[in-house]
């Protein structure tokens, strides 16, 4: 067995701090960090006060005129150079996602490069004004312009990949920035700020650590013209809700329920390990895994037992070990939910076919869970499980499985998997979700907008489309004659 020797930063005597208005800024008190694959408390980071939000949104605000007049080339350059330091440190901001996440090391590598081609890929993104003509003939430009400051608020499961974009967009469009990372995992991002500081103006990028507290006051602020917010349907209704006094621009990445409609003209044994790692990727903890399969009758069980004996031999443990190939459930609260809904699958007359959690040892690890012959109307089904579980469902009929996929308050993604690409096409174009996979599932391109239908989000993120929800736009009329 041989263990990555990661960047440890008790061991490295390494304190985190917030970073604000370019300066490293302690705390009064301190938010300790759980390592997911022990269970035990590993490190601690300053809880930002609400007079140290005050302090970040000062500083965006004075920092954010001035960052506003340089020019789209003089933006690139400074994300290009965060892109490379990305690169640079790849190796110890992967060792803090495995610390902190319990991702496997493989996969947090990959969120950290990413990370930097994301960046790379939408700085290619020209930001022009646009003419048009009005009805009587005249020339109206439409300029874009920055907000000004934005409040980004970013998530636990992918520290990393989910927050650099939030700040890519923010900065490229001339806005400052103010990022929360969530309490359960902010070292990342703090170092990264730490990393990043010396790159841009003081006030430009501000990164505060702590918990629902300042995101609640991060949403009410005066001082802050946008949120974007990626999380739980829940908690993006009470950031909502908070930003609504200021009548701010909200984009939310929120929750989803994806389901998967597999016809029965593909191969079980073929088709079964594509499907199994858009389910569990990252531990099931992906907005936009699969949270539901539903599969035709006739291969239904070839391919519960496909996926079966795929998660049977998944290798489950520390992200430090080599070979890991699924982390731990990063949070106990995460962990005690799942292991709530494979007791009500049981209970509900669901057939367990592989996984759950381990008798014993230290971490919320759990085996990967195949669940059979469940129907809507029960948890699994009806809520998004955000773990390593999956409820696989019977169909025979199309206008059936389509309206069942569609019966939800969740749309974010879903996916049609089938030979015959023309009914996987018109089957897809009926599915309500934001984005939409034929034969395979979970990917994102940053030349692609990506956001939720229904109550899985508000807004666009990548394109064109989403760097504009970083902007507002102005008419400018032609000048008329002074008659």
């Amino acid at each position: 067995m041989t263990t990555h020797a990661l960047f440890d930063p008790e061991v490295a005597g390494h304190r985190f701090v917030n970073i604000i208005d370019g300066r490293a800024v302690d705390g009064e008190r301190r938010l300790s960090v759980i390592n997911p694959a022990t269970g035990a408390v590993f490190c601690s980071v300053p809880e930002a006060s609400p007079a140290d939000l005050d302090h970040a949104v000062a500083a965006a605000r004075r920092a954010q005129p001035g960052w506003a007049r340089s020019s789209h080339d003089e933006r690139r350059e400074a994300l290009r150079a965060i892109a490379a330091l990305l690169t640079q440190h790849r190796g110890e901001l992967a060792s803090l996602l495995v610390l902190e996440q319990g991702k496997p090391m493989a996969a947090a590598l990959g969120e950290i490069d990413r990370a930097a081609s994301q960046l790379a890929l939408l700085l290619a993104i020209e930001l022009r004004d646009e003419e048009i003509t009005d009805s009587s003939g005249r020339r109206v430009r439409l300029h874009y312009r920055p907000l000004g400051v934005v409040g980004a608020i970013t998530p636990w499961n992918m520290p990393v990949v989910l927050m650099v974009p939030k700040v890519a967009h923010a900065l490229y469009t001339g806005n400052t920035v103010v990022v929360k990372p969530s309490p359960y995992t902010p070292l990342t991002t703090l170092r990264l700020a730490e990393l990043v500081a010396p790159l841009l103006p003081p006030g430009v990028l501000n990164v505060i650590a702590g918990g629902n507290e300042i995101g609640r006051l991060m949403a009410e602020h005066s001082g802050i013209q946008k949120i974007a917010f990626t999380g739980s349907v829940a908690t993006g209704k009470r950031v909502m809700a908070s930003a609504a006094a200021t009548l701010k621009r909200v984009t939310l990445e929120l929750g989803g329920n994806d389901a998967a409609i597999v016809f029965d003209d593909v191969d079980p044994v073929r088709v079964a390990p594509k499907l199994f790692a858009g389910a569990f990727v990252n531990a099931g903890q992906v907005c936009m895994a699969i949270k539901r399969l539903y599969v035709h009758e006739r291969i239904y069980e070839p391919m519960c037992e496909a996926l079966a004996a795929i998660a049977r031999t998944s290798k489950v443990g520390d992200g430090s070990i080599d070979g890991t190939q699924m982390g731990p459930l990063q949070n106990r609260a995460q962990y005690d939910i799942v292991r709530e809904l494979i007791d009500d699958s049981r209970q509900s007359g669901g057939r367990v076919l592989s996984g759950g959690t381990r008798d014993s040892g230290d971490g919320y690890f759990i085996e990967p869970v195949i669940v059979a012959d469940l129907a809507e109307g029960t948890r699994l089904v009806d809520e998004e499980q955000f773990g390593p579980l999956l409820p696989v469902l019977r169909f025979t009929d199309t206008e059936d499985v389509i309206a069942r996929a569609n019966a939800t308050d969740f749309g974010l993604g879903a996916s049609v998997w089938s030979a015959d690409l023309g009914r996987a096409e018109a089957v897809a174009q009926r599915l309500e979700a934001g984005s939409v996979w034929i034969n395979h599932h979970v990917g994102t391109d940053v030349l692609v907008p990506f956001g939720g239908a229904k109550q899985s989000g508000i807004g666009r993120q990548y394109s064109l489309e989403g760097l504009r929800g970083f902007m507002e736009v102005q008419a400018l009329y032609a000048p008329a004659a002074l008659d």
